[in-house]
């Protein structure tokens, strides 16, 4: 097994890593497309290395793709989650801090769908510390949910990332598939002794229903550069406790990002920005032309105390660019960010479900649904699935359901129909609860206000006074 190397990625990731390498320094910004160098703003031909340094390190990003997976984000969390009330007290209670790291599930599962909805795909490992024990002898030992209760010890969400991904193993029986196994890549700081500063240790971790195992290069001695186990332990599940959100799914863990034209676009973008701001550095420089001199002695003073005498028939003059090819590449850059914007919304375009029988159309007339909504209801199934892995490693039979309160509307402007909203509640015809609701749900109001509250203050503040 020291042979092995855990690090060696699987034909599929292989094959989403080309997407992660357009996506990634889009979701990371002006730093790291400039960072991608080559991969993502070719060099010219002819263009010398320090002309294409200079041009790269002045090349900035329009972040339309980032952009786009925020606000389509910011709309799938338009309202905070709704945790069921058939989750359990204390899978309720880890919601608070859901990752062990102070992050609520409602703002951690924010970080869950940015990733996957910029990645195609994300994952979600669900860990709970002190799960394997050895006695005096070297044994292992079984350690019982009263063990854990006793020592407050208690399961944790992990989000792994695309990009940490390196493979896994799986078996299928009956159409359905089950994982095996599941490796990713992580980094680790270990202090030594009295030291101020951590050494940082790339390793691998590797799980298997029941057991897991760490992996790390060996850096000295007969050994040095293999990859070996650096430790290893059981755990008191039969599965790998591992949730997947798709939101472009391709196959089983496989997936590609939703928004993966839009990338290409913003990509050229990129591009045709650098050439545009290379075009105007060029274009604001005026060029000196002096023609009809032969004569070699023949210098050239230029400057505003400098006068310049010319041999008979000889001409000096500046040149100066046409413009014609800014403008050009001007439109060109305004129908670029056009496009993106129309490839961006069509998160939002309804698509028609699967065909219905005439009674189910008569009852439910033809449902729509657009992508995001579909994908918000990926995460819904993410999220019950990390509730249940919850109540698994607690030996509960039920993790409980959480319920996305999104907005889905195409032209969705809180400005734009509140006004109607408020029409219609002068008119009778909706409730000051419902109108205060929509309020909320548009985020014209904080989210910390509550109906019932808020008509108390109403009543202790009195009617209003009349303006004289």
């Amino acid at each position: 097994m020291s042979n092995l190397d855990p690090s060696t990625p699987s034909a599929a990731v292989t094959a989403m890593r080309e997407d992660w390498a357009i996506v990634d320094p889009l979701m990371g910004g002006t730093k790291a497309m400039r960072k991608a160098g080559k991969e993502l703003l070719p060099q010219w031909p002819k263009e010398e290395n320090d002309a294409y340094t200079a041009r790269l390190n002045l090349s900035t990003l329009l972040p339309a793709y980032s952009e786009t997976v925020a606000n389509m984000t910011g709309r799938v969390f338009a309202d905070d989650l709704t945790i069921g009330d058939d989750v359990p007290a204390d899978i309720k209670a880890y919601c608070e801090n859901i990752d062990r790291q102070g992050n609520s599930l409602n703002v951690w599962a924010q970080d869950l769908f940015r990733l996957g909805l910029s990645h195609g795909l994300c994952f979600v490992l669900v860990d709970h510390p002190g799960t394997s024990r050895v006695d005096a002898d070297g044994n292992a030992v079984l350690v019982t949910g009263a063990d854990l209760i006793a020592e407050k010890s208690r399961p944790y969400a992990v989000i792994i990332k695309p990009e940490q991904v390196i493979g896994w193993k799986s078996q299928e029986a009956g159409g359905e598939y089950s994982l095996t196994q599941f490796r990713y890549a992580e980094t680790v700081e270990e202090f030594a002794d009295g030291a101020f500063t951590a050494e940082v240790i790339d390793q691998v971790r590797v799980l298997e229903p029941g057991l897991w195992q760490i992996w790390r290069k060996v850096k000295a001695g007969d050994n040095a550069g293999k990859w070996m186990i650096h430790s290893e332990g059981t755990t008191t599940l039969d599965v790998i406790p591992l949730a997947v959100l798709y939101t472009k799914r391709t196959g089983f863990m496989q997936a590609e990002p939703p928004l993966l034209e839009l990338a290409h676009q913003n990509v050229k973008h990129w591009q045709s920005q650098s050439d545009q701001d290379n075009i105007l550095h060029i274009a604001r420089v005026p060029m000196l032309c002096v023609s009809g001199i032969d004569d070699e002695s023949w210098q050239l003073s230029v400057g505003t105390s400098n006068a310049t005498k010319l041999p008979a028939g000889g001409d000096m003059k500046w040149v100066e660019h046409s413009g014609a090819a800014i403008n050009a590449g001007r439109d060109s850059l305004a129908d670029l960010v056009d496009e993106m914007r129309m490839a961006g919304a069509k998160l939002l375009s309804k698509d028609k479900q699967a065909t219905k029988t005439a009674a189910q159309a008569n009852e439910e007339a033809a449902q729509e649904m657009s992508p995001l909504e579909t994908m918000a209801g990926r995460l819904e199934d993410c999220l019950d699935q990390v509730l249940q892995l919850f109540a698994l490693w607690r030996g509960l039979p039920e993790g409980g359901h959480v319920k996305v309160n999104g907005n889905f509307d195409v032209d969705y402007s809180a400005e734009s129909n509140l006004q109607f909203l408020l029409s219609m509640t002068n008119a009778t015809k909706l409730s000051d609860e419902t109108l205060f609701n929509e309020a909320k749900r548009r985020g014209a109001l904080s989210s910390d206000l509550e109906w019932l509250e808020e008509q108390q203050r109403i009543s202790d503040q009195g009617p209003a006074l009349g303006i004289i």
